[in-house]
C-alpha cells in the first residue's frame, strides 16, 4: 500500500499567507484548490495559481502532489478575487443543504471511500489535531447518536419572530427519549459559534432533562473527492470513534438531512427527511416522535448496528431483530 505523506503548502494571497496543513502527497489539484477555498473563499474557478507547475505547464486538476514534488512549506502564490455573494455568505449560517448535489448511491461507495487510505489518513489527523471541549461525559453502556442541525432538528431558512418557530416539533421530547439509550452529540457543517447561538436559541443547552455530550463543527470534517461530482465536504464518524474507543459502528448512528455526509460511513447513517417551511409544516411534521421509537428498539433489540439498513427503519420489526 503506498504510503501517505502529510504536505503543507503556503498559500500567498493578498498580502496574506495561509499555511494549507490538511493536504497528503496524494491529493490532486482539484483538492489543493477547495482547501483554498475553505481558507479564503474564492472558488477554484476563480484561482489562477501562478507558480505551480507540472512539467513546465500550469498541474491541471487530476494531477497528484506528489507528481509535483514540492519543497516543504512551498509557497504557492495565487490571485483571485472572492465574490460580493460569497462574502456575504461568510457573515451567516453556511446553507450547504441548498448549493450540493446529494449523493444517492452513497452506500454504494464505500469501498472507494471509507476504506480509501488518503481519506482515513486525513481522519487520523482530525484525531490527533481537532480539540473537542466535553460539554457532559460520555456514560458507560450507551450507544452513540450523532444529529445534524439546519433542516434535521432546525428550519434556518424560513422567516419567523422568534427562532423556537422554526425549531422542528417534538424536539425536546426526541432528546429526552433517545438520551435514555444514546449518548448525544451534534454536528453542524457550519462553525462553532453558530452552533452555540443554535443550540442557546433553541433552549438545548440548558434542558435539564438530557445532556449534550458535545458539538463538533465544520474544522472536524473532511474533503472527498469523488470523481463525477468533484471534491465535497464529509462527516468522517472515525473522528469520533478514534477518540472515544466504546463508540464504534456497533453502537453508533447518525442523523443528517444531507446523505453525502455518510459517504465515510454509510451503513450509520440515517438521512432523516428535511424539516422547511416550518410555518406550514411546524402543526403535521412527527418525523422526530417516530425516529424516537426507531431509535429505543435498535437500542432495546439490536446488539449490533452494522446488522441494520436505516434506508428501511420505517418497517424496522424487532421481533425478526431480537
Amino acid at each position: 500500500m503506498t504510503d501517505i505523506k502529510e504536505i503543507v503548502v503556503v498559500l500567498k494571497w493578498s498580502g496574506k499567507e495561509y499555511p494549507l496543513s490538511d493536504l497528503t502527497d496524494q491529493d490532486t489539484v482539484e483538492v489543493l484548490r477547495h482547501e483554498i477555498f475553505l481558507k479564503t473563499q474564492v472558488r477554484p474557478e476563480r484561482q489562477k495559481l501562478l507558480n505551480l507547475k507540472h512539467k513546465g505547464k500550469p498541474a491541471a486538476d487530476n494531477v497528484k502532489l506528489c507528481a509535483l514534488e514540492l519543497k516543504p512549506n512551498f509557497k504557492l502564490m495565487m490571485v483571485g478575487s472572492t465574490e460580493a455573494d460569497i462574502e456575504g455568505a461568510c457573515s451567516l449560517p453556511e446553507d450547504i443543504g441548498e448549493v450540493i448535489d446529494d449523493f444517492d448511491d452513497a452506500e454504494e461507495r464505500e469501498d472507494s471511500v471509507e476504506n480509501s487510505a488518503v481519506y482515513l489518513a486525513k481522519v487520523q489527523r482530525r484525531v490527533r489535531d481537532y480539540k473537542i471541549a466535553e460539554i457532559s461525559p460520555p456514560r458507560e453502556g450507551k450507544n452513540l447518536l450523532v444529529l445534524d442541525i439546519d433542516y434535521t432538528l432546525f428550519d434556518h431558512r424560513s422567516p419567523a419572530e422568534q427562532g423556537t418557530e422554526l425549531m422542528r416539533p417534538f424536539l425536546h421530547e426526541f432528546l429526552t427519549s433517545a438520551y435514555e439509550n444514546y449518548d448525544i452529540v451534534i454536528w453542524s457543517a457550519t462553525s462553532m459559534r453558530w452552533i452555540e447561538e443554535k443550540m442557546r436559541l433553541l433552549g438545548v443547552d440548558t434542558n435539564d432533562n438530557y445532556k449534550i455530550m458535545f458539538y463538533l463543527d465544520s474544522n472536524a470534517m473532511i474533503s472527498v473527492h469523488v470523481p463525477e461530482r468533484g471534491v465535497v465536504d464529509v462527516k468522517p464518524l472515525g473522528v469520533i470513534w478514534g477518540l472515544y474507543k466504546q463508540y464504534s459502528s456497533r453502537n453508533t448512528i447518525m442523523f443528517d438531512d444531507i446523505r453525502r455526509n455518510f459517504m465515510m460511513n454509510p451503513k450509520s447513517g440515517l438521512k432523516i427527511r428535511p424539516f422547511r417551511q416550518a410555518h406550514l409544516n411546524r402543526s403535521k411534521d412527527k418525523e422526530l416522535l417516530k425516529l424516537s421509537t426507531y431509535l429505543r428498539q435498535i437500542a432495546l433489540y439490536c446488539k449490533d448496528f452494522n446488522l441494520l439498513n436505516h434506508r428501511k427503519w420505517e418497517h424496522y420489526d424487532p421481533k425478526k431483530n431480537s
